[in-house]
């Protein structure tokens, strides 16, 4: 398909009807890290897939970077990338969708014999079936089929037809993985001072509350893309404290209240954790 008209135009309907956006460049790929954050020098996670604590104000992060805030939108930082970008991209779990990215003409043949009619949109290749809430993303679910919701993008494009209908299970059962063992129930804080191996290495619980506390207010200051910003910071907290049985029951639990009250239901919240844990190898 052609090159988006205008992409930045384009980007700040988007971005009031609260969809979070980013722009492409050249081969429908999101911007590069800029030489701060290259090589994982900000603290993020390689190949822009999971940020970390990273601040940058660019389009250094793929998904990660996209946004509903037009000051953003329209800042220096985005400026040079909205001049070489070629369309727009969106961040489907950011707005509470999930797209089925159907890539040629047996996965849509499939998916009309499947699943329930919703709103379709044509594709360079095949077709886009967009259902209203957000899941895990997985690529190769089947042949000719990825799903792109948390964590992913997907290209917009203007033309569709037919109303958004709900995620329904068929979908969210493509994108199961193989059964793996019981969630162990995270082990008291047990720190010690002293070093040696399977002690906790952030040495004092201080480390610990501040991590945390910083957690709950990013999520409670979250103006947009409520979605993101919890799996942004799940992540965060458990790629710094996960690995060492520091983190408790009561802090996941201060984690979750902070994401509901942000109006994120449980099981959002539940999935958005098994996510992180899956991401991260816990």
């Amino acid at each position: 398909m052609n090159a988006t008209p205008n992409p930045l135009h384009t980007a700040l309907s988007l971005a009031a009807s609260g969809v979070p956006v980013l722009p492409l460049r050249r081969g429908k790929v999101p911007f590069g890290n800029c030489p701060a954050c290259a090589d994982n020098a900000c603290g993020g996670r390689p190949n822009m897939k999971v940020p970390g604590p990273c601040r940058c104000p660019g389009v250094c992060h793929a998904w990660a970077a996209a946004t509903t805030e037009p000051a953003v939108i329209v800042s220096p930082q985005w400026s040079a990338a909205w001049r070489q970008a070629v369309c727009v991209a969106y961040h489907p779990g950011g707005a509470g969708l999930t797209v089925v990215d159907l890539d040629d003409a047996d996965a849509i043949a499939w998916a009309r014999a499947t699943l329930p009619a919703t709103r379709v949109v044509p594709t360079t290749r095949g077709e886009h079936w967009i259902y209203r809430d957000a899941m895990t993303s997985r690529n190769a679910v089947r042949p000719g089929v990825d799903i792109k919701s948390t964590m992913a993008y997907a290209r917009w494009l203007e033309s569709g037809t037919g109303a958004l209908a709900a995620l329904p299970d068929a979908v969210r059962t493509l994108a199961q993985r193989e059964p793996s063992p019981p969630r162990r129930a995270p082990e008291a804080l047990s720190v010690s001072l002293r070093g040696g191996q399977g002690e906790c290495p952030h040495r004092t619980p201080v480390f610990l509350e501040r991590g945390v506390a910083m957690a709950e207010q990013r999520i409670t200051e979250a103006s947009s893309a409520v979605h993101a910003t919890v799996y942004r910071t799940f992540l965060a907290v458990l790629f710094r404290h996960g690995r060492c049985g520091c983190l408790t029951d009561t802090h996941v639990t201060r984690l979750f209240t902070a994401a509901q009250a942000k109006g994120e239901t449980p099981r959002h919240c539940t999935d958005a954790w098994n996510n992180a844990r899956t991401t991260l190898g816990l």
